[in-house]
């Protein structure tokens, strides 16, 4: 546990130190929220949605604030790599899969950072949260974004080398899964032949379990957008980890 604890708290030290990244990851999420949710509140209506659809993107929001900043940690890894650091690392006598695992959580913590940062400009926009136990279920979901993303990345940045083309892979990547979410638009609201599509992307159960904790309401059942995202974070974790005991250096 030693290995683990050393390794997320270094991540979560370059995190905290690094203002520029935390801003930078804030700039997205905060535009789409301020200007989708103040520009297209008094167009769009969505069904059954007391808080217009500035409250209906806001759990989007925060997810995609977890994902991106989630997903990029896997970065830290090629970074790692090219100076050196990675190396050291692995010939300690300590276990890859412990590095692997203070790797995950580290980026993981500092998404779930990013995620409460959102939740607060979204309480000072307006947001009404019904329930304690409300937002403890979606800081549950946001841990499961978290987890299962940082683990993804990890898993393609133990195969790579240039960090310029783990970006250009991770936005081909991402802004699809986003995208098909249903972060921004209600999966219902598409046509019969393409809604299959949102329920292969993972992240639409951590989309739908973020709502159902902060607003009371979801299109999916929540015990549901559990199970399938808890399958998916032990199969990410799984795969980053036979990955990363696989990286040489």
């Amino acid at each position: 546990m030693d290995i683990i604890y050393t390794i997320w708290l270094r991540n979560i030290k370059r995190y905290l130190r690094s203002k520029s990244r935390m801003i930078g990851s804030l700039g997205m999420p905060v535009f789409f929220l301020l200007v989708l949710g103040f520009g297209l509140n008094s167009v769009v209506r969505i069904p059954r949605m007391e808080q217009g659809y500035t409250g209906f993107i806001i759990p989007g929001i925060v997810s995609m604030s977890v994902l991106f900043t989630s997903v990029f940690s896997g970065i830290q890894i090629i970074w790692d790599k090219q100076f050196g650091f990675l190396k050291e690392t692995l010939v300690a006598p300590v276990s890859r899969i412990e590095i692997m695992i203070g790797q995950t959580v580290g980026g993981a913590t500092a998404a779930l950072i990013q995620g409460f940062i959102i939740i607060i400009v979204s309480l000072l926009m307006g947001l009404h949260i019904p329930s304690i136990h409300g937002f403890f279920i979606a800081v549950l979901f946001m841990i499961l974004i978290g987890l299962s993303f940082t683990a993804l990345g990890i898993a393609i940045a133990s195969r790579m080398e240039d960090m310029h083309g783990f970006q250009l892979i991770m936005n081909f990547v991402i802004f699809p899964i986003f995208g098909l979410s249903g972060a921004l638009f209600p999966i219902d609201s598409l046509p019969s032949w393409l809604k299959f599509l949102p329920r292969l992307d993972p992240l639409t159960y951590g989309v739908e379990g973020i709502r159902y904790g902060l607003l009371g309401t979801s299109q999916m059942a929540p015990l549901i957008s559990f199970s399938v995202l808890v399958g998916f974070m032990v199969l990410m974790v799984t795969v980053g980890a036979f990955l990363f005991r696989k990286i040489s250096i």
